[in-house]
């Protein structure tokens, strides 16, 4: 496990944009943790860092969100809105993620046998001093390079 700490959304941003050269296609990154801790704008750091020019905006209500123009094809989930197995399922998620694109998958502690074993974790907290935490831990092969990466000093922060 590695620990970060954010003192703020420039440098969630940064964490994001320092973990994206690393993505392949097939990466599942699962975003869970506090309302408002940083999920999104990690995901939006993330987006930039693989080139995305336009606005990256939470998926909340349209669930999914795709990025082909990507330099790995990004696809964007947000689960908060979703209470049964059943809505999620009907997604296509379990026949997708693992295999078509990068995967950032907010709220993904909601349906946790959704996810393939090899993955990136990252746990979001609120700090009292108004910062973030940002726990990682990954599991299998494929993403246990991401998570010795994961933390480097970002630029710019």
């Amino acid at each position: 496990m590695r620990r970060v700490v954010s003192p703020g959304p420039e440098a969630t941003l940064a964490f994001g944009a320092a973990l994206a050269p690393l993505l392949f296609e097939g990466a599942v990154v699962l975003l869970s943790g506090d309302l408002g801790a940083g999920k999104t704008c990690f995901a939006q750091g993330v987006a930039r860092g693989l080139g995305v020019e336009g606005p990256v905006q939470s998926p909340t209500f349209v669930l999914v969100m795709e990025y082909p123009e990507a330099r790995v094809p990004l696809r964007h989930a947000d689960l908060y809105r979703l209470d049964r197995y059943e809505e999620a399922a009907g997604l296509g998620l379990e026949e997708r993620v693992g295999y078509d694109g990068a995967w950032l998958i907010e709220w993904s502690e909601r349906f946790p046998d959704l996810w393939p074993d090899d993955r990136l974790e990252l746990l979001f907290r609120h700090t009292p001093d108004g910062g973030r935490t940002i726990e990682a831990v990954a599991t299998g092969s494929r993403h246990t390079p991401l998570l010795a990466a994961f933390g480097a000093e970002p630029s710019g922060a």
